[in-house]
């Protein structure tokens, strides 16, 4: 971005690694050694692409229908991970999986994707990796179609270009703007742990939490284009590290606390940033 932005003072979270972009405008910043480190479910948004990649979903289209099979439902019982409550020989929609995977991020049903997409979960994995070669995510390697395994590592600015990328699909876009989903037979809802979805602005997208990973969030949100009339630019950003090495509770609790006041103060004063950007082409122009 132009001079403009270069006096903005954000509240940069102070641990981990950073990265924010808006649509259209380039990179806003970056904080922190962009080093490979444990993702943990933010893995689960390229597991998403390569899904609705190879089996694209038009708007209001459900999608096939998916039998749960013995792996994924006998795997809702694994302790130490997030799962959700499927059943074997229970059919889903391509969709409702897609939301159950994303929302209260069930590992199960990541894997379980990714055995109907490519025939294994080692297989799938590979055209994670594949993608991200050609998204030029350099500092990415994926082991794993949910995150749980610590050897998936990436950086904030890799994943700050798969943020972008993600947005563009439609599908994908309105599932993590939902705030929860309901299985068929259960009664309480599931609900999406990006309690940021509650923020003015926020339209997504995905957190990950882990001993070794810590709190890690990729957020989505809107704010006023500058240009005075109804536009919105999309902004994108990048957490990771946050309060790693402790809990995964912890972990997200930090890291949702930070990027809640990031995008509380990026909500308050980007839109100045942004109508000086847009004075300056006027002038240019």
């Amino acid at each position: 971005m132009s001079d403009a932005a270069a006096g903005l003072d954000l509240p940069w979270p102070v641990e981990g690694q950073t990265a924010v972009a808006v649509a259209g405008a380039g990179v806003l910043g970056l904080r922190g050694a962009q080093q490979p480190v444990p993702i943990a479910s933010v893995t689960k948004v390229m597991t998403a692409r390569v899904v609705l990649r190879d089996h694209p979903l038009a708007e209001g289209e459900d999608g096939p229908m998916i039998a749960v099979d013995e792996q994924a439902a006998a795997e809702a019982a694994s302790p130490g991970e997030s799962t959700a409550p499927v059943r074997a020989g229970q059919r889903l929609s391509l969709r409702k999986l897609l939301e159950v995977m994303l929302l209260p991020s069930a590992n199960n049903v990541a894997r379980l994707l990714a055995r109907w997409d490519a025939g294994s979960q080692e297989a799938f994995v590979a055209r994670m990796n594949a993608e991200a070669a050609r998204l030029g995510m350099t500092g990415t390697t994926y082991t794993g179609a949910s995150g749980v395994e610590e050897s998936t590592v990436s950086t904030a600015v890799d994943q700050l270009v798969l943020a972008r990328e993600a947005m563009k699909d439609p599908a994908l876009r309105a599932t993590v703007a939902l705030r929860s989903t309901t299985l068929p037979g259960r009664d309480e809802p599931l609900r999406n742990t990006n309690t940021l979805l509650g923020r003015p602005g926020v339209v997504g997208l995905k957190t990950g939490s882990g001993t070794a990973a810590g709190g890690n969030l990729m957020w989505a949100m809107e704010v006023p284009d500058g240009k005075g009339g109804q536009g919105r630019r999309l902004v994108y950003g990048v957490v990771l590290g946050q309060h790693a090495r402790t809990t995964p509770a912890e972990g997200l609790r930090a890291v949702l606390e930070s990027s809640g006041q990031f995008v509380e103060a990026l909500q308050q004063k980007l839109p100045g940033v942004l109508a000086a950007l847009a004075s300056e082409q006027r002038e240019w122009a």
